[in-house]
Order: structure tokens, then sequence, then C-alpha cells
């Protein structure tokens, strides 16, 4: 168990020295990791650990470990009604729809509008959209946000997956390269396996080729 410990410290520890070009996917390693990044580093693999131990949200946890701050109590509410009134009036015409469920608000991006058929590569014309959304993602810190990517039937399982997860990455990616703290960044892709309309004709296929962007509230309580 120590072994596993270290491990993932220094993991952080290292990552955090790390930057990654959202476009072409590399990963590069900085050399200027002070003492403030491994700081940082540290705290952020003890909030990892502390959600494997618990089963809590590992961004969550990831983010209270580097010093991230939270919101408590009735203000949730009115902080997350600010953030999407501004999301929805940033993403008029852009092809994005934002939902609100509970405290989240769920952007939902088609692939027809993100990405080239089979490719993982954002398109440059969606970029703006990402802008925007990186902006208000910025203006409102004290959230999480979990990029999950979906795909169509079409194809293997496995590849399925794996564009799917490459897709969250590379807007998860961009969405650090603008500014958005990474702590606060999670990434799942989940192939196939979690469509939202039917894969039988093109229309469902269409719509179940998406990336979501979850936003969910930072809570101390």
């Amino acid at each position: 168990m120590i072994k596993k410990i270290t491990a993932v410290l220094c993991l952080s520890v290292a990552m955090g020295g790390c930057t990654t070009d959202p476009y072409t996917g590399e990963m590069k390693i900085s050399n200027t990791l002070g003492g403030a990044g491994l700081g940082t580093g540290l705290g952020a693999a003890g909030g990892y650990l502390v959600a494997r131990a618990t089963g809590s949200d590992e961004a969550t946890a990831a983010a209270i470990g580097a010093g991230l701050g939270g919101l408590a109590g009735a203000g949730i509410g009115a902080y997350m009604d600010n953030q999407e009134a501004q999301l929805r009036q940033q993403l008029q015409g852009t092809g994005v729809s934002v939902t609100r469920v509970g405290d989240r608000i769920i952007l939902n991006m088609p692939s027809n509008v993100t990405f080239p058929s089979d490719q993982s590569q954002i398109l440059p014309g969606f970029y703006p959209t990402l802008d925007s959304v990186a902006i208000v993602l910025q203006k409102f810190d004290e959230t999480i946000v979990n990029v999950y990517g979906h795909t169509d039937s079409q194809g293997g399982d496995g590849y399925n997956l794996s564009l799917s997860q490459q897709r969250a990455s590379s807007v998860s990616q961009f969405l650090a390269s603008r500014g958005v703290n990474p702590n606060r960044l999670n990434t799942q892709g989940y192939g196939e396996s979690q469509p939202i309309a039917d894969n039988s004709t093109e229309a469902g296929r269409a719509r179940n080729r998406r990336v979501e962007v979850q936003i969910s509230p930072l809570s101390t309580r």
C-alpha cells in the first residue's frame, strides 16, 4: 500500500510540471516546477487518495487537495443559476445545448460541430465556442468540470471507447490551455455504452456522437 501511495504522489508531482498541446495531444515537460508546484502536486495527490479511499468523486477531491475553494449552503443554487445564464448567452447559435439538472449544468456538444469524422482533433471552427466556455468556467471557478466522450454503435467496442476518451481529453486539454485549472477537470470515455437516441437511424447515431461537459458545484457541505 505504501508503494502505491508513493507512486501516486510521484505521478502527481511530475504531472504538475507537464503541459499538453490540445491540438496534437503531445505532452511536454516543463522545467519550471518549483516549490509552489510541488505543494500543489502533493495536495492534489492527497485529494486523489482520499477519493479512492472514500469512493467520492476523484476530481472533487483533487480540487480540494489542490487548495481550491468550495460553495456552501443556499448560495450554491444562485451561483449555478448565474453560471447557467452566462453559458446560455455565450452558446446561443453554436449548436451546443445547455441543460440544467439540479445543481448540475450539462453542455451537449454534437460531434458534427466539434470533430472531423472518426478523429479527435477539434475543428478549428469550434475554437471560439470552447473559448467562450472557458471564459465562463474561469469566472465561476468553484465548480468541477467532468468531460465525457460518447460514440454511436458503429465500429468495434474498443475503437469506440478509445475514440470517445480521446475526444473527451481533447476538449479537456483545450479548456486547460485557455486557463481553466486542470485540477477541476476530469475526463472519461464511454464509447457506445450510454446512447441518448436510437442507433438504428442516422439521426439517432448523430445525436449519440457527442461530448458532454457536466459542471457541478465544488461543495463544502
